[in-house]
């Protein structure tokens, strides 16, 4: 579990933890229903799709609706506006939502690999420390493992956001700006940051090991869970998800073939990510300690002024499936 932060309150940019003007609307319109009784799915390029299709676990009793999405953060937008039932993200794009009546439940934690959540700097960048980015224009992606990574590392050198030129972006753009060198160094997570080390010879100046904790989380609409068809499809759901990450484990060249087959990126990119990880993916419970995780990141945040105040996380949580899904 990630130790306390103490930062100064002037790290944080204006406006940094709020959500989008299309997820605050949403938040009040009524559900919308799943087309046909659909099991309503988020998920990302080459994620839980790609993911149960390559582990043969995707031929389901029930349809589902597949929508795609560039981060969690924006999947945490989409289940508060109800539009769609269930989707993964680490454990902090929840934390935005947290505090207020909230639609969002989570329901299983994943626990997996930190080494691939990177400060790249470009190759021949004079950056050797994190206390050599005071100053410099880095780039982060807002409410994500990115925003939580950046500010640990700063902190460590006694430095906060407020003494660097932080410039938050999605990962497509960041990797766009950090190609086109309008970035000294970026914060990213995932394939991103490995493109930009095969493709740039970018440097690695500090991984999410003993940063982050390494959890992400499937978080359902409270609504779904209310409806039997759709809970029973969402248990279901869930215990393939267990066993697709169990094939990956063990399967890590075919699991690299269809990550490629998916995105367009080269099968060794993801073959890289596999040698690298910290931990393998395993998908489990909820339990005390993810909770405790979850507010520890949240408590950091709000003294930072990231989100208004302190909130309670456990409210959003559910233990449901626990039966269903342990390990």
């Amino acid at each position: 579990m990630p130790g306390p932060l103490r930062l100064n309150r002037r790290s944080v940019l204006a406006g940094a933890g709020a959500l989008s003007g299309w997820a605050l609307s949403g938040c009040a319109r009524e559900p919308a229903p799943s087309a046909g009784g659909a099991l309503r799915i988020a998920s990302y390029k080459g994620g839980a799709r790609t993911l149960l299709d390559a582990a043969g676990l995707a031929n389901t009793p029930y349809r589902i609706e597949w929508s795609e999405f560039a981060g969690g953060n924006l999947i945490t937008e989409a289940i508060e506006a109800g539009a769609v039932d269930i989707g993964s993200m680490s454990e902090i794009p929840p934390i935005f939502v947290a505090g207020r009546p909230t639609r969002l439940r989570i329901v299983a934690v994943q626990r997996g690999d930190v080494n691939a959540q990177v400060t790249l700097v470009p190759k021949a960048s004079p950056i050797r420390t994190a206390a050599d980015l005071k100053g410099k224009r880095v780039g982060y992606v807002r409410a994500t493992t990115s925003q939580y990574f950046l500010a640990r590392l700063l902190a460590e050198q006694g430095l906060t956001l407020g003494d660097i030129q932080a410039v938050a972006l999605s990962p497509q753009d960041g990797l766009s700006a950090f190609t086109q060198g309008a970035l000294d160094a970026w914060v990213i997570y995932g394939v991103q940051g490995n493109l930009a080390r095969a493709r740039l010879g970018a440097r690695v100046l500090a991984t999410g090991l003993g940063r982050l904790s390494g959890n992400y989380v499937q978080s359902a609409l409270a609504d779904a869970l209310d409806d039997p068809a759709r809970r029973a499809a969402i248990a279901d759901h869930l215990q393939r998800l267990r066993k697709a990450y169990a094939w990956a484990n063990a399967h890590p060249e075919s699991w690299a073939a269809a990550q490629a087959a998916a995105t367009g990126v080269p099968a060794e990119i993801y073959e890289a990510l596999h040698r690298e990880r910290s931990a393998p993916s395993v998908l489990g419970a909820v339990d005390a300690e993810a909770i405790a995780s979850q507010q520890a990141v949240a408590d950091a945040f709000a003294d930072l002024k990231v989100i208004p105040a302190r909130v309670d996380v456990r409210p959003m949580w559910s233990r449901e499936f626990d039966e269903e899904i342990k390990i």
